[in-house]
């Protein structure tokens, strides 16, 4: 793998390596781990579902009064990381987060399954809770409220999307000998530069 095999838009390449994902059945391939960090620099990272690239931007989508987004509104810079074993690849993507217009949160929202859009509104995502029996109580009245009509996107709930300042792309080799490439965001465009493993 070099430079030019790659490609010059770093974009591009990603959405290659995830077809590729796809294709080859890898299980979750859409997974992906997102890590914040609180204004005072304490980190914290869990799995995400990719969305899909809106404006540049790698999308996932979440409860903006979670711990998640408690952070990235203190906090905007996150960092993503893709891991597909069987293809013994890696894709690192480090940025700033920002939520999606509410456009595309209704949209996305609107093609959810209708127990999760339920969900959505059942959960107080990362708050305690007593019991499981407090949640099942919450879908309850979630289903009961919107029973007879569509659901209705909660205004606490919608996208994010991570605008990539630098994406490195890892392919695992023998003795340990991995080929790495980072790309960064520069003012006349992005730079390719391969790394040592």
């Amino acid at each position: 793998m070099t430079q030019e095999t790659l490609g010059p838009d770093p974009l591009a390449v990603f959405e290659s390596w995830y077809g590729e994902a796809l294709s080859s059945a890898t299980p979750a391939a859409d997974a992906m781990t997102l890590a914040t960090a609180t204004r005072d620099g304490r980190p914290s990272a869990r799995t995400v579902l990719y969305k899909g690239l809106l404006d540049g931007g790698v999308c996932f989508v979440t409860n903006y009064t979670s711990s998640k987004g408690r952070q990235l509104a203190d906090n905007p810079q996150a960092a993503l990381v893709f891991y597909w074993p069987s293809l013994n690849r890696q894709v690192r993507i480090e940025g700033r987060a920002e939520q999606t217009p509410a456009e595309w949160s209704e949209r996305y929202f609107a093609a959810r399954a209708r127990m999760s859009q339920i969900g959505a509104w059942a959960s107080a995502q990362s708050q305690v809770i007593a019991s499981r029996d407090v949640l099942e109580a919450r879908i309850a009245d979630a289903e009961q409220r919107f029973e007879g009509r569509a659901v209705e996107r909660p205004p606490y709930w919608g996208g994010y999307r991570l605008v990539p300042e630098q994406i490195e792309f890892w392919l695992g080799q023998d003795a340990r000998l991995h080929d790495r490439f980072r790309y960064h965001r520069s003012e006349s465009g992005w730079i390719c530069e391969r790394l040592s493993p």
